[in-house]
């Protein structure tokens, strides 16, 4: 692989860039592969990675539909983190972060790690005593966290607004490790390393039909001819229900939009990612300079990339509210992605009634921050033909046989999760 460094950057800035390859082939797709990854996101991505790095499988193609990197993996607001309570969620998301700490050493790929902390704030006495009780859960996994008064927040962001009548600041709880990472550096940087270990990578080649024939998977049907394959991973966040109907797999998943936003640019205002406890509602500053924040799914079931006005109005209260200079500032841009939402509001990564057929979805929120412990799994799971401990609670079964991992404690509503 060719690696990057400082004077290859000075070379290439001295002399117009004009030196740079293209970091990925564009290969025609082969008759048949070991291994077909449906998804060209983070999750497939990444997977296509593990699969050719810690297992040796090399013989792998991952198809996207459009452009690599042009669903999910660039329609978020960047934010990672393992502040989780539940065993199986937080050793899962644990190892992600882990991931994410060495991930630009490991793909020689500038992902613009940026550990600035993630800090939920608490507005009474019982939102204290339950971030205590979570803080103290973390504490006994081997992850960070601190809880802070109200002093200790205003001191580490000062532009809140701590006297609101309604929702006063009394403190927060605050991961230090999490922060933010460059979502579209993550894509690119996952393509290039797959692409150099011989993976290939399809673009604009659409999955129509999965092949199955004695309970086995045989193969993908796609826009572009029929590939067969030992092996079929379907990693494809929002479409996830759509793709598994093609074997004739219901899953207990619904899909909705999520928004985003980004302001204008401003001086340095935030160097720490801010949850509102008072309302969903979270905020970050990118490097360029944009607030990028958003808040609840739109209530109701939908595949497009875009959002509505009265959800717009929704989070936009909940962000004056927490932080009223906000008002201030001009809205860039908004966007949508799909997320699918499953029932308790945790993925699956797991084998599926299907043999040969492995499946990775339901990521409700949870889905960027997730990347890289999520393709490591799903290669493990791939390769090896059963979960690795880390995933072995994400199961389909998991909603059959009343092994729920409700992380939130609200139920089986996923529009709220």
């Amino acid at each position: 692989m060719k690696r990057y460094g400082v004077w290859r950057l000075l070379k290439e800035g001295l002399t117009g860039d004009r030196g740079w390859e293209p970091v990925w082939r564009e290969p025609e797709p082969k008759r048949s592969y070991d291994v077909v990854i449906v998804g060209g996101g983070g999750h497939g991505l990444a997977t296509a990675y593990y699969l050719a790095t810690e297992f040796g499988v090399t013989d792998v193609a991952v198809l996207e539909k459009g452009d690599l990197g042009t669903g999910n993996v660039g329609r978020n607001t960047t934010i990672v983190r393992s502040n989780y309570m539940l065993g199986p969620n937080a050793h899962f998301y644990e190892h992600a972060l882990r991931l994410w700490e060495s991930l630009e050493r490991e793909l020689n790929f500038n992902t613009m790690v940026s550990q600035r902390g993630v800090l939920n704030l608490y507005h009474s006495d019982a939102q204290r005593d339950a971030y205590a009780r979570r803080g103290n859960t973390m504490r006994l996994a081997g992850i960070d966290a601190e809880l802070l008064n109200r002093q200790q927040v205003r001191e580490l962001v000062p532009v809140l607004d701590y006297d609101d009548a309604r929702f006063p600041i009394e403190g927060g709880l605050l991961q230090r490790r999490g922060g933010t990472v460059r979502h579209d550096a993550v894509a690119w940087g996952y393509a290039r390393a797959a692409d150099d270990r011989g993976v290939d990578l399809i673009q604009r080649c659409e999955v129509t039909g999965l092949d199955v024939e004695g309970g086995r998977v045989t193969g993908v049907r796609t826009t572009r001819g029929p590939i067969r394959a030992n092996k079929v991973g379907l990693a494809v966040a929002g479409h996830t229900t759509e793709v598994a109907r093609l074997a004739g797999i219901e899953l207990p998943v619904e899909s909705h939009v999520l928004q985003a936003y980004v302001t204008e640019g401003v001086k340095p205002l935030l160097d720490v990612v801010v949850t509102f406890g008072a309302g969903h509602f979270y905020v970050s500053q990118s490097d360029k300079g944009g607030l990028v924040y958003g808040g609840d799914l739109d209530g109701y079931n939908s595949y497009a990339q875009r959002g509505n006005l009265p959800n717009m109005r929704h989070v936009m209260t909940a962000g004056m509210a927490m932080m009223p200079c906000l008002g201030r500032l001009r809205l860039l841009r908004q966007w949508g992605g799909v997320m699918d939402m499953s029932f308790d509001g945790s993925p699956f990564i797991c084998k599926t009634g299907i043999a040969g057929l492995y499946l990775n979805g339901g990521w409700c929120y949870g889905g960027f921050k997730a990347t890289p412990g999520s393709g490591w799994c799903f290669a493990h799971t791939i390769a090896r033909d059963e979960p690795h401990p880390l995933n072995a609670a994400f199961t389909i079964e998991r909603f059959r046989e009343g092994r729920m991992l409700d992380e939130k404690g609200v139920g089986p509503h996923p529009w709220i999760q």
